[in-house]
């Protein structure tokens, strides 16, 4: 299996206690006397409480009761059975892009194809073309400071107001519109049901655009940059089955995790850790000693345990299987690497790739 190719060198928080093995860390990421920290969370607590808080941002039974009913859109059989198919289509469409221009961006392919995935589930079907254009604005590379001390943290939150505003009009609020009219058999639909008002379904909206296209982006560039460096891991992908095929994305992912540091605060003692302290889990440091298969901690563990995962690996293979069946495709350049030092996350772009001949 191929090394680590991104540097997970990480400075966790003043006062953190930072968890690194792996059986400590999957009893935190478990336990029911620990909240989730980080990823912004200290802002949306300061919003009044007659707004709902996204379901990444709420803890205890409010949390596990929207898990339940929502469980059903992520299950493999559903995947399977709704979403293959679209799957299937979306990756044809992104390589015949490529088949056409001879060279394109795989950053880009790749976020076009989780866009169309994950829109379907959410159900953003309605969408103005760019929504990739709009999501890179709202995610961008370079996070500012938000705050009113300065002319950057000023000018940083109308910005983002503005990303916010532009995918409401443009994404978000034409399909609240058509299924408040009717339901459909989608995430919106239910947030609906639930009395959601429209900037709540926003707020939900963003989040699992977050963790289902920008993540899974990644996801798949960093494999696709592992196969072209590795002929040995290449051709064990290209010529495997379809259990050889997701044992290998596994391990990959757990050798790669696209956010490799989670934090929790306990609101009781977990293991030694007492009441009270924020806790720095290390995801990837504990995902080297993991020992049965699969991507370790990399989807996280516990309540706030990703329910896409599936999805994601479906995706990945789909997308990834049937690029490396090209004949002639080739790496131009390594893609540019940037960190995301917040989560002990990476971007990798400008990631050139060609099926035409070389020479």
């Amino acid at each position: 299996m191929s090394s680590r190719k991104i540097d997970r060198s990480y400075e966790p928080d003043a006062g953190a206690v930072r968890v690194m093995g792996y059986a400590r860390a999957r009893a935190v990421l478990r336990s029911t006397d620990t909240v989730q920290a980080g990823l912004g969370v200290e802002t949306v607590e300061k919003l009044p409480p007659s707004i709902r808080r996204p379901v990444l941002y709420r803890d205890g039974e409010e949390h596990r009761e929207h898990r339940r009913q929502t469980a059903r859109y992520f299950t493999p059989r559903r995947v399977d059975e709704h979403y293959r198919d679209l799957m299937e289509r979306a990756a044809d469409q992104q390589i015949e892009t490529l088949r056409q221009q001879g060279t394109a961006d795989l950053a880009k392919l790749s976020f076009r194809m989780a866009i169309e995935v994950v829109c379907a589930v959410i159900g953003l079907t309605e969408s103005r073309p760019g929504l990739d254009r709009r999501l890179d604005r709202f995610f961008p590379e370079k996070f500012g400071k938000p705050g009113f001390t300065s002319l950057n943290g000023i000018y940083w939150v109308f910005k983002q107001n503005i990303q916010f505003l532009g995918i409401y009009l443009a994404d978000v609020r034409p399909a609240v519109k058509v299924r408040r009219r009717q339901r459909r058999d989608d995430l919106i639909s239910h947030l609906i049901d639930e009395g959601c008002r429209d900037g709540e379904i926003l707020g939900e909206c963003l989040t699992f655009a977050a963790a289902g296209m920008v993540t899974t982006r990644e996801f798949v560039n960093v494999v696709a940059w592992h196969l072209f460096t590795d002929d040995a891991l290449r051709d064990r992908y290209t010529g495997g089955d379809d259990t050889t095929r997701v044992a290998l994305l596994h391990e990959l992912l757990r050798l790669e995790p696209v956010v490799g540091n989670l934090k929790r605060r306990t609101t009781g003692p977990v293991e030694d850790i007492p009441d009270g302290r924020l806790v720095d889990i290390d995801v990837s440091t504990a995902n080297l000693e993991r020992v049965d298969e699969g991507p370790g901690l990399s989807f996280g563990d516990g309540p706030h345990k990703c329910p896409g995962a599936y999805v994601a690996v479906q995706e990945a293979d789909i997308f990834l299987s049937k690029l490396f069946a090209q004949p002639r495709l080739t790496m131009l350049k390594p893609p540019r690497v940037t960190k995301k030092p917040d989560i002990s996350s990476y971007e990798l772009r400008d990631f050139m790739i060609t099926v035409r001949p070389q020479g």
